[in-house]
């Protein structure tokens, strides 16, 4: 009977060999850090590459060439750079996290050297030295220095018990940032060494004194008011109005910060209100109907007395507050005039130029030319654009510096508002994920670290897009993974790749 029964066609079960090879696998394919890196970024990152490549494409690409791709132009190169920046990615991700922080002071340290001696070595390039030939290759070491830096910082501020409440250790962490930026700004590399200031966000996210950044915002009103309306006379009097403006907002400040910082003592808040519109009105009247006269003097003469008088209580009260406030009030005077010193007298003329048509001063068309042209071009491309490799601008070189700094300029011409919009989205998309990935870290090291790529991400963008826009002042940095060059490249990507691995750790067993 048996021989007439169907045959049974079972599956083999597999032996204890199999499942723990199979085991393995899984495990190995789960341990993997290159697996375990955050995906949104990773496809984020590659369409930002591919946007960026097209865009130098139609920003290199000229009416009738047919040979573009070959790797003697800057399509073919950056095609080369692209493909390198994938590579590191790469070989980032098999790394251990843990040697990011172990060799962070080497790496930090060498890259300063490296900064020292750039000026000595390297060519003198439109007015700057910082850029590095080795053969057929030119680097820039200030691209790299910002993963030192930032590397630095997040294993300084990642010590156990350090705050940046502590005014010792806030200097040392704002050292290892302005070291960097004193030694980029000797490399006439102003633009480079201005991305250095975007640490100060990480700053305040970790504890740094709100009032510290607001001294910082201070500052650039006063520099913007100051300057811009510096040539503008105050009707009945011979001051500038950029002055008067700028010592009445200083009085505005000290006396709100007394009433947010001493609110036990209300007194002296209404006490120097009371004194500084007796003081104003009474100088503005005398000035405008008996003899007119500077009156930004009186101004400086009632803030003395305003700083003598909350000297006197910190010395009678012993309250570190008054001090403080003393000591903004002076400083807030002193920088007033040594930003206008500083303009008229250490700036060369290209700079003073440049921010004197920026904040709408004067109407230079050599010093706004670029500006003029990117807008032209942004313009042109309307809503949906002239279409890939098709921009007149950019064909015809009216914009300088379309395929590195003036890049965007190419994507409104081209891909139209549409797809300028698009690449902003981009943009967002990426930084909202890093703010997420940044906070989700379980040391404070890979938190630090993630805001510090966050916030120079974040101080390109706006200042790249902005410049091109002509809402922020030209100061020559790169729009990140659109313009051409290695050395942006693969410092961005270095950045974003090791953030990447190092939160692929976060969860080590």
């Amino acid at each position: 009977m048996a021989n007439y029964l169907p045959l049974l066609r079972l599956k083999p079960t597999p032996s204890n060999t199999d499942i723990s090879v199979m085991a393995n696998k899984r495990d190995s394919i789960q341990l993997n850090p290159a697996f375990r890196a955050d995906g949104w970024v990773l496809l984020i990152f590659l369409i930002l590459l591919a946007f960026g490549w097209l865009s130098v494409c139609g920003a290199s690409h000229s009416f009738g060439d047919v040979d573009f791709l070959t790797f003697d132009t800057r399509p073919g190169k950056q095609l080369v750079w692209i493909c390198c920046s994938l590579g590191l990615g790469a070989v980032i991700l098999m790394f251990d996290d843990r040697y990011f922080d172990m060799l962070a002071d080497l790496f930090y340290w060498s890259m300063m050297l490296v900064l020292l001696i750039t000026p000595f070595i390297a060519h003198d390039i439109k007015g700057s030295r910082s850029w590095i030939s080795l053969g057929p290759v030119s680097l820039q070491p200030a691209e790299f220095a910002k993963c030192a830096t930032s590397l630095m910082v997040a294993k300084l501020i990642g010590q156990y018990g350090f705050t940046l409440n502590e005014r010792r250790k806030f200097l040392q962490a704002a050292g290892i940032v302005l070291l960097p930026f004193v030694l980029i700004i000797l490399q006439k590399e102003t633009g480079s060494a201005l991305v250095y200031l975007s640490f100060f966000l990480m700053f305040y996210r970790e504890g740094m004194p709100g009032s510290i950044l607001f001294c910082g915002v201070a500052a650039v009103a006063y520099f913007v008011i100051g300057i811009g309306q510096g040539d503008v006379a105050l009707p009945g009097t011979l001051a500038s109005l950029g002055e008067v403006l700028v010592m009445a907002l200083i009085w505005i400040f000290t006396i709100g910060m007394l009433r947010i910082y001493c609110p036990k003592q209300p007194e002296h808040a209404r006490r120097l209100l009371l004194w500084g519109i007796i003081l104003h009105v009474v100088a503005y009247a005398v000035s405008l109907w008996i003899v007119p006269f500077d009156i930004s003097w009186a101004q400086m003469a009632g803030g003395v007395v305003m700083t003598g008088y909350l000297g006197l209580q910190w010395l009678g009260q012993r309250i570190r507050t008054f001090l403080l406030i003393t000591a903004f009030s002076l400083g807030s005077m002193g920088f007033l005039y040594a930003s206008d010193y500083a303009l008229n007298n250490v700036m060369k003329d290209y700079q003073r130029t440049r921010i004197r048509v920026l904040l709408g001063i004067e109407e230079d068309r050599d010093a706004s030319y670029n500006v003029i042209q990117s807008k032209i071009a942004i313009g042109s491309g309307g809503l949906q654009g002239k279409g890939f490799m098709n921009g007149t601008q950019t064909k015809l070189d009216y914009v300088p510096e379309q395929d590195t700094d003036f890049i965007f300029c190419t994507v409104g011409e081209e891909e139209g508002f549409l797809g300028a919009s698009a690449v902003l989205l981009l943009f967002l998309a990426l930084i909202w994920r890093l703010i997420y990935l940044a906070e989700r870290q379980t040391s404070r090291f890979g938190r630090v670290f993630g805001y510090c790529v966050l916030s120079i991400l974040l101080f390109h963008i706006f200042i790249n897009i902005g410049m091109v826009l002509g809402i922020a002042p030209v100061i020559g940095i790169p729009l990140p993974f659109f313009s051409y060059g290695g050395s942006s490249l693969w410092g961005f990507t270095l950045l974003l790749f090791i953030f990447l691995r190092i939160d692929a750790g976060r969860k080590r067993r």
